[in-house]
């Protein structure tokens, strides 16, 4: 078997394990590890085995094959807030989520993708670019005024891979990658928090509609991609002359049922918007914390929105003979991952 060095790098991160942890637990030292993974030395058939076992894939997992997708230029969130070896197992279910899709797509027909481009300068601080490209981006995906019925639908129907993070990368918050030949979105649904994860959704629409060649991570380009969710989310031209002045918490309950976003955005795009004063706004905010609506605002709860094109496609599959074992096997990953990846419904 031709032994790919890359293939025990993304084992190794879909594990989240260092080198020095993976070394121990198959009896070599980390530097052996690093010059496995860089193609250095190839590892003998016992210690292919072991790290196999260790890394709980199966040993035509580090078969070479395939050219790897390219993640690089991921949009995260909140990096002070997790480590490389998290960002990097995120990554890594990213990575092997494509390889499941390349297989599906021999099989059955997912939706081409159609996203519109409307690059806007990452030192643009201030400037009208993020909500000309939601206004844009409305036009040639929404087609309809008022709020968006349901955002992962949406990103699915135009061909983007829309994931949920496995319980394993919870600390990583919603990311997405511009990859080829799909764009993807990933989600954490460790918050169950319906709103917020339309926000997030439409946040990583706009790194993918406006962010092709910015720098990930920088403040700038995070704040872009927020100013354009909130006018994707809530046009201007729309929401303007229904949002209350003060707050109006009957009012914003009203709006954020109909909307489909929280009260906390409510009140912020009513600031931004220069409806609320920014005392009014700092004192709605102080009154949603002393309620503790800031963890959870009132109002019934709704399920997330789900990702459904790789289930259904599986679904296609299955019905036409092929299972998820087979599935799992032509795409190299192992059985639990793949059904961690795209659950049954």
């Amino acid at each position: 078997m031709l032994f790919d060095c890359e293939r025990l790098t993304l084992a190794r991160r879909l594990r989240g394990l260092r080198k020095n942890q993976l070394a121990q637990a198959v009896g070599t030292t980390p530097k052996a590890i690093g010059q496995y993974e860089a193609g250095v030395q190839r590892p003998e058939e016992p210690t292919v085995r072991r790290l196999a076992i260790a890394l709980g894939v199966p040993v035509e997992f580090f078969q070479s094959g395939r050219s790897p997708v390219s993640m690089d230029g991921a949009h995260f969130r909140s990096l002070r807030s997790t480590t490389q070896i998290e960002r990097d197992q995120a990554l890594a279910y990213g990575r092997i989520a494509t390889d499941v899709v390349a297989v599906l797509e021999r099989l059955v027909d997912l939706p081409e993708v159609d996203l519109p481009e409307y690059p806007v300068s990452p030192e643009e601080i201030a400037g009208p670019g993020p909500a000309e490209a939601a206004r844009l981006t409305r036009k040639a995906l929404v087609e309809r005024a008022g709020p968006v019925p349901h955002v992962v639908r949406l990103l699915e129907s135009h061909g983007v891979l829309v994931l949920v993070l496995p319980r394993a990368a919870e600390r990583v918050d919603a990311f997405s990658v511009g990859v080829h030949p799909r764009p993807m979105v990933f989600f954490n649904p460790a918050k169950g928090d319906y709103w917020r994860n339309r926000f997030d959704a439409a946040h990583e629409l706009g790194h993918l509609v406006m962010h092709a060649d910015a720098e990930p991570g920088e403040k700038i380009v995070e704040d872009q991609a927020h100013r354009f969710a909130a006018e994707f989310l809530m046009p201007e031209a729309d929401i303007a002359g229904e949002l209350p002045a003060g707050p109006d918490w009957d009012r914003l309950a009203e709006l954020k049922a109909s909307w489909g976003v929280s009260m906390a955005a409510l009140l912020y795009r009513a600031r931004t918007l220069g409806i609320m004063t920014e005392s009014a706004y700092r004192n709605a905010m102080s009154a949603l914390s002393s309620r503790g609506w800031r963890r959870q605002e009132p109002g019934p709860a709704r399920p997330l929105e789900q990702p459904t094109m790789l289930t259904r496609a599986l679904e296609v599959v299955e019905g036409a003979g092929t299972d998820r074992d087979r599935i799992a096997g032509d795409a190299r990953v192992t059985r639990a991952d793949l059904d961690l990846l795209v659950p049954r419904r």
